[in-house]
C-alpha cells in the first residue's frame, strides 16, 4: 500500500512513513492510491469478530508494514473492556420512545457510543491506537518525536491521555485561549507529565490549526526537530476511526443488503471523512449526514458548493465549542476524490485561492452536481436553541442526556430519515463535559464518572502564547526531545 498527497507531491511512502510525517512535503494530505474494497464474503466474515479483530482487519488493508502479529497485538491492547468500559467497544443504543410517552416510535435513530474511553470523547478512538502505533514504530527505529497539535476541545486531552508518560514523546498542544469547556480545560491543563505542554494561544482555533501547519510545512525545522501531528490530518487517525463505521453497521443490519446512514456532528471533517472512506471501501451508507453548529462552512458547501472560510472575528463562540471552526482540514480530502484526484486542481484551491480569497466555489462544476450522488452528503446546522430543544426532547422522550455536539448531531439527523434506513448518530462526548449548558437545557448537571470528580479544581500547567509562529517554533526547541 502506496500513499499520495491531495497536492499531487510525486513521493509515494508507506503507512509508518506517514505515521510519522504528518503532511506530505507540498503541504497535502495523505490517502490511499486506492480505496481498498471490501466484498460480500469478507463483510459477512466481519461480523463475527470483536472489535480490536475488526480493527486489526480493517487496518490490514492500509497498513503492510507492520509485521501482523505486531499490528494484531497492538489493536488488542488497544481496544480493550477495561481502556473503553464494554467489551463492544461501541454500543449502539436504539433511541425507542419511553414506555409513558404515548409516542409513535419514527424511524429507527441509534446512538453510536464512542465516549467510554479515557478523556469520555469520540477521539479516544483513534487517539489511543495512534499513541501505540507511535510508540511501537519509535522503539522499532530508535527515534523520537515530538508531537505538535491543534485542539478545540477533545483532541487535546484524548491525545494527550495517549501519550502521556510514552517513551521517546513528547507533546507541544495548543488549544485556543479561553474557548474550550471548563471540564475540557481541567482535562488538559491538569496533566503534571514532563512530557506534556499545554499552550493557550490568544486566538480562535484556526489560529491554532494554522500555526501546526506552518510549522510541518518548515522542512528543515520539522526535520531538525523530528515534528509529528496527531491532528485528524494524519492519516493513521483517520483510519483508525473507519473502522467503528464498520462496527456500528455490523450492529444495526443482519444482512449485507441492508443500508444505513450516519449523522456525524462536524468540525475539522475528520470524523465524517473516515465515514466517506468506508462508504468508498464498500461499506452500505446511505446518506453521510454533516451536521455543523453556527459556524456552517460545511453546510453552506454542501447546499452550495462554495466554500467560504470565515475570519477569526467571524467565527462564533458556541455551546458546542468543538465545532467552533471554519478551516475544516480534512475537507481536503474529501475534494481531491469529488474532483477525480487532480492533485494540482486541489493544490490550486486550497493553496493559491483560499489563501488569496478566502473561498472557492465549485458550484457550476460538473463533479459537484452530482456529488450527494455519488458520496452519499447531505447536511444542516443547529443552533443554541436547537441544541437545548434537542436536549430537552432526547432527554424526556428517551430517558437518554446528550452532549451538545451530539445533540447538533439528532437535530440535523431527524431531518434526513430515510424510511426503511437505521439512522445511526456519532456520539461525540459524555454530557459532563459541557455541563453548563445541560444545566441550561435540564436543570440539573449530568452525571460525572467518579475518576473524574473534582477535576476542575486541580492545580493545572498551562502557557499563554500569542498566535505566533516564530515564538511557538521556540519554545519547542527549547523543549524538544531531539
Amino acid at each position: 500500500m502506496r500513499y499520495c498527497s491531495t497536492r499531487g507531491h510525486p513521493a509515494r511512502p508507506r503507512f509508518c512513513d506517514i505515521l510519522l510525517a504528518g503532511l506530505a512535503p507540498d503541504g497535502g494530505l495523505y490517502l490511499p492510491e486506492t480505496y481498498p474494497q471490501v466484498d460480500d464474503a469478507t463483510l459477512t466474515r466481519w461480523r463475527s469478530l470483536p472489535y480490536a479483530d475488526l480493527a486489526f482487519e480493517v487496518l490490514s488493508l492500509y497498513v503492510d508494514d507492520i509485521p501482523a502479529a505486531d499490528l494484531l497485538a497492538i489493536c488488542r491492547k488497544t481496544y480493550t473492556s477495561e481502556v473503553f468500559g464494554t467489551a463492544q467497544i461501541v454500543p449502539l443504543r436504539r433511541l425507542h420512545p419511553l414506555a409513558d410517552s404515548g409516542q409513535e416510535p419514527q424511524a429507527l435513530m441509534y446512538l453510536e457510543g464512542l465516549s467510554n474511553g479515557p478523556t469520555l470523547a469520540f477521539k479516544d478512538m483513534a487517539m489511543q491506537l495512534l499513541g501505540n502505533l507511535f510508540e511501537y514504530e519509535l522503539a522499532r527505529r530508535g527515534e523520537t518525536l515530538n508531537i505538535l497539535g491543534a485542539t478545540s476541545g477533545d483532541t487535546g486531552s484524548a491525545a494527550e491521555y495517549a501519550m502521556r508518560g510514552k517513551r521517546g514523546l513528547t507533546v507541544f498542544m495548543t488549544s485556543p485561549h479561553g474557548r474550550m469547556s471548563p471540564f475540557q480545560q481541567a482535562q488538559m491543563f491538569s496533566l503534571m507529565d514532563a512530557n506534556i505542554h499545554n499552550i493557550a494561544i490568544e486566538g480562535v482555533f484556526d489560529d491554532c490549526q494554522d500555526m501546526v501547519k506552518a510549522v510541518s510545512a518548515d522542512a528543515d525545522f520539522k526535520r531538525r526537530n523530528r515534528i509529528g501531528t496527531v491532528n485528524s490530518i494524519n492519516w493513521a487517525r483517520l483510519v483508525a476511526q473507519v473502522v467503528y463505521y464498520f462496527a456500528g453497521y455490523i450492529q444495526a443490519t443482519s444482512s449485507n443488503e441492508e443500508q444505513v446512514s450516519f449523522a456525524v456532528p462536524s468540525g475539522n471533517f475528520g470524523n465524517v471523512c473516515a465515514g466517506h472512506v468506508a462508504r468508498m471501501m464498500g461499506l452500505p451508507i446511505h446518506q453521510l449526514v454533516v451536521a455543523t453548529n453556527e459556524n456552517d462552512v460545511l453546510d453552506e458547501f454542501f447546499r452550495s458548493g462554495v466554500y467560504r472560510v470565515r475570519s477569526a472575528a467571524d467565527t462564533r463562540e458556541t455551546s458546542s465549542p468543538s465545532m467552533d471552526i471554519s478551516k475544516a482540514s480534512n475537507f481536503e480530502r474529501f475534494v481531491f476524490d469529488l474532483l477525480g484526484r487532480d492533485g494540482p486542481r486541489v493544490a490550486q484551491l486550497f493553496a493559491s485561492d483560499l489563501a488569496r480569497h478566502g473561498c472557492f466555489d465549485l458550484s457550476a462544476d460538473a463533479a459537484f452536481a452530482g456529488a450527494a450522488r455519488r458520496f452519499g452528503f447531505v447536511s444542516g446546522s443547529s443552533t443554541h436553541a436547537d441544541r437545548l430543544a434537542t436536549i430537552r426532547d432526547t432527554d424526556a422522550r428517551f430517558g437518554v442526556v446528550v452532549d451538545t455536539h451530539t445533540a447538533d448531531g439528532i437535530k440535523v439527523a431527524r431531518e434526513h430519515l430515510t424510511p426503511g434506513v437505521p439512522m445511526l448518530v456519532l456520539e461525540t462526548a459524555l454530557p459532563i463535559k459541557f455541563a453548563q449548558t445541560i444545566v441550561e437545557a435540564l436543570g440539573h448537571s449530568p452525571p460525572c464518572p467518579a475518576r473524574f470528580a473534582g477535576i476542575e479544581d486541580l492545580p493545572r500547567r498551562v502557557l499563554v502564547m500569542p498566535a505566533d509562529v516564530n515564538a511557538i517554533k521556540a519554545y519547542i526547541e527549547r523543549h524538544s526531545n531531539v
